[in-house]
């Protein structure tokens, strides 16, 4: 197929890229690099020494033999976009390309409006573009699992059915985004299934949990293939964050009581999952929602079975609570839906003690990298 991967520069977008690259796809990536920007502006900075995007293609071609084109460009410029789409005619879009932090979006007014404008025009486009240029494009956008906040029922895939004065229907899942990032998600939400029903798009929302693991198969080829480990209280994963301080001997930080529950995957499933989408799309018209994660666990269990991994390695380190900058329910029921893609083949892969060992092991090779005031909070959402 002729896929493009919007955002495949990133954390998720660039092991994405190569994984389809590997499996014979006529892979495309656009990227404004936006993603390295931010590190400039925060002063920080991937644990893991990462290469330009024009070498990482350029090694992975020289491996593989296959090619990857890039075009450098935003997704806000519709000529480009439309440029794009009219010399590569995708078949799937894969859109990653959208500011994905939280605390980002709530450092202030500025990056909350920035925020908006970038991942809904953003989103808004690559509809227009589709509907103008490629009709049956099947759109995969990656959705996520904090569209749908902490409600004290099920989680269902998208969509619920609802019983109301004797009358029933099945109605869009009620959301409770957690920040001004997760309300763009939202919105982006909304766009795309009226642009389904009115245009007949297809689209596959991936509704994806906190993503862990930092290698493929594909990045391991070669360190200039190395994916990003993004560490700091702004970018970095709350999992991400307790390896980072381990690895320097910091006190584990948990934010309030540490009963947050999200649902979490490898990113080994994440590139498959993608995968999966491409392979089985969407009919015309169709919105279709999978929840993508494997695993559930609270922040506080992060944080425990990092420091059993990192006693194993001879590491000593505490676990000790922070004041939350977040507004959250720190305690609550969390029971998420995550068949669909189970039943379309989807192998997990799990969060064992090995895998949390692999990323701490390359933490300790990287140390000196990690700038020690990245790892606690800065930004605080009151």
């Amino acid at each position: 197929m002729r896929i493009i991967v919007a955002g495949g520069d990133g954390f998720c977008g660039w092991p994405t890229a190569l994984y389809l690259s590997e499996k014979g796809h006529e892979v495309t990536i656009v990227d404004n690099l936006v993603r390295r920007e931010y590190d400039k502006e925060l002063n920080s900075n991937s644990v893991t020494p990462i290469a330009s995007l024009e070498d990482r293609v350029a090694k992975w071609k020289e491996l593989t033999g296959k090619d990857i084109k890039v075009y450098e460009g935003d997704l806000n410029h519709y000529d480009f976009l439309s440029l794009v789409f009219k010399q590569e005619r995708p078949e799937a879009f894969v859109h990653f390309a959208e500011q994905r932090s939280a605390p980002y979006s709530m450092i202030d007014r500025e990056h909350a409006v920035y925020t908006h404008q970038n991942n809904v025009i953003g989103n808004l486009n690559v509809l227009y573009a589709i509907k103008e240029f490629e009709p049956d494009c099947h759109l995969i956008k990656l959705g996520t699992m904090g569209e749908y906040g902490q409600p004290n029922i099920d989680i269902e895939e998208g969509y619920i059915e609802v019983e109301h004065k004797g009358r029933k229907d099945v109605l869009p899942f009620p959301k409770q985004p957690g920040s001004f990032y997760h309300l763009t998600k939202v919105h982006d939400t909304d766009n795309i299934m009226f642009a389904c029903k009115i245009w007949g798009i297809r689209a596959t929302d991936l509704n994806q949990g906190v993503v862990y693991g930092l290698n493929t198969e594909e990045t391991l080829k070669d360190p200039v293939l190395v994916n990003r480990l993004d560490y700091d209280a702004i970018f970095g994963t709350a999992l991400n964050r307790f390896i980072t301080q381990a690895a320097i001997g910091h006190d584990i930080t948990v934010y309030g009581a540490g009963g947050q529950t999200r649902g979490y995957l490898n990113i080994k499933d994440t590139v498959r999952c993608v995968e999966i989408a491409a392979e089985n799309p969407a009919d015309r018209g169709e919105f279709r929602v999978f929840n993508q994660f494997t695993e559930s666990y609270s922040v506080l269990e992060l944080a425990e079975r990092v420091k059993k991994v990192a006693k194993g390695l001879d590491i000593d380190v505490e676990v000790s609570n922070v004041e939350n900058p977040r507004v959250e329910k720190e305690e609550h029921y969390y029971n998420a839906i995550n068949t669909a893609l189970i039943d379309l083949g989807l192998e997990p892969h799990l969060l064992t003690d090995e895998v949390l060992e692999e990323i701490l092991t390359y933490s300790l090779q990287h140390k000196d990298r990690i700038i020690v005031d990245n790892v606690l909070p800065t930004v605080t959402w009151k």
